[in-house]
Order: structure tokens, then sequence, then C-alpha cells
């Protein structure tokens, strides 16, 4: 399926946030997610079931100033 991925269109077979996120090398600690514009506990990542067309925001902590 067809996903956004922070502005990309991207083709994915993962059916979850966690698989998509782990797929991607993106599940590691400092990391935020959204589908849709709602914020993803990362304690339901490998419940939230993507669809077709959703939108997947992924943030990474920076340190620095």
């Amino acid at each position: 399926m067809e996903i956004r991925l922070n502005d990309r269109t991207i083709t994915t077979e993962a059916r979850t946030l966690g698989e998509l996120l782990a797929s991607l090398n993106l599940n590691s600690p400092g990391v935020a997610a959204a589908v849709n514009n709602k914020l993803v506990p990362r304690t339901g990542w490998d419940t939230t079931v993507l669809a077709g067309n959703d939108a997947v925001t992924v943030i990474r902590a920076a340190c620095g100033g």
C-alpha cells in the first residue's frame, strides 16, 4: 500500500505503525510518530493499523542547540 511518510509517498507491506518503523529502522529511543496528525504513544505502535493514504509523521529528538 502507499502511505505518506514525512511528506513523501512510499510503498510498504507493513500493516502496523510498529512494523513500518521497524522496517525503516526508525523504532529507536527518541523517536515520536503520528498517524494522520494524531500522536501515537510508543505503546500503541504495534496496535495502530495503517491504511492506504495514511499520513505518517516521524520525528527524532536531537541534542544540541
